[in-house]
């Protein structure tokens, strides 16, 4: 799939409940693709937010 193909929402604003399953994911040492899967989120933008709340996110090894 190309970048950014099948993501309908783009810039949608966070609501409260993504953020919340986001920080719960991270702490469980969730991958970045998985959490953006979940969240049905771009991994940038996943990163983005992660950085914007102070979360590690798991890096592949």
């Amino acid at each position: 799939m190309a970048k950014g193909e099948g993501f309908e929402r783009h810039r949608q604003p966070w609501k409260t409940d993504e953020i919340q399953k986001l920080h719960l994911l991270a702490k469980k040492g969730m991958a970045l693709k998985a959490i953006a899967k979940a969240l049905t989120r771009s991994e940038e933008s996943v990163k983005d937010r992660a950085k914007a709340d102070g979360l590690e996110i798991a890096k592949l090894r």
